[in-house]
């Protein structure tokens, strides 16, 4: 499991000292940025979508605290940095959070990155199964949203803003309603499975389109399907048949 995390510092050798720590004892966590100043942290954590902030309390004429209050919503996990400062760390216990003395030791870190990486995990596990209730729950298929496992996070997506699979040996590329492409950890025979009766259609070894983006089909190079997105999706001899039966079938 590769965590994605931001450090929030500004004192020059503490975040060099936090770094040395996390490339010695900490290898499954990627820095993916660092930030010295509330309005950094903000735009660093809306690019990155962190799974964990290592946040200093005090940031020059600003806190920690004011970067929490700014966001619009927090989705990930907090572990507070802060020098000895007995009101922050009440505070910090008394909202059963996690946090580290400076100077921060090897250990404490490990122990704090553990922790939080098992909420993470679990969260994940939350997130799947209440994927699941709302799939048996909703009777909308065009409510519906599907588990896309990327390298570091699971996405759900609505089925409905799939566009089109495109196969990259035992990885999948997806192409989105919003012109998004995601790589995602699964074959594109297992997608086709799931998807058979959602309207995607199989034109190709290695390719599968949501009938609802096919355009027109162009009976060039043998046949070609042209997507509301203008892209051209090969049909495979094999499956040239069965496309043109399934594009029959779509309501006019």
């Amino acid at each position: 499991m590769s965590i994605k995390t931001i450090i929030v510092e500004d004192e020059l050798n503490n975040l060099e000292h936090l770094q040395r720590l996390i490339q010695a004892h900490a290898t499954d966590v990627t820095v993916l940025a660092t930030a010295s100043t509330v309005a950094d942290a903000r735009a660093m954590i809306e690019q990155y979508r962190p799974d964990i902030v290592l946040l200093d309390i005090q940031l020059k004429e600003s806190t920690g605290f004011d970067l929490l209050t700014t966001l619009p919503s927090i989705s990930f996990e907090i572990i507070f940095i802060t020098a000895y400062d007995s009101y922050a760390i009440q505070a910090i216990k008394f909202s059963a959070l996690d946090y580290l003395l400076k100077p921060v030791t090897a250990g404490d870190l490990q122990m704090a990155v553990a922790k939080a990486a098992a909420r993470i995990q679990q969260k994940q596990k939350d997130q799947k199964l209440d994927n699941l209730l709302a799939f048996l729950a909703t009777g909308n298929r065009d409510q519906q949203k599907l588990a896309l496992p990327l390298q570091d996070e699971v996405r759900y997506e609505p089925i409905v803003s799939i566009v089109r699979l495109e196969a990259s040996n035992n990885y999948c590329y997806i192409f989105l309603e919003s012109r998004e492409r995601l790589l995602v950890c699964k074959t594109l025979k297992e997608f086709a499975g799931m998807l058979d009766s959602y309207g995607f259609v199989r034109t190709h070894q290695s390719h599968l389109v949501n009938a609802r983006y096919v355009k027109s089909y162009l009976k060039e190079d043998g046949g070609v399907l042209l997507l509301t997105d203008q892209s051209k999706i090969p049909i495979s001899k094999a499956h040239r048949t069965s496309v043109k039966e399934r594009l029959q079938q779509l309501p006019g």
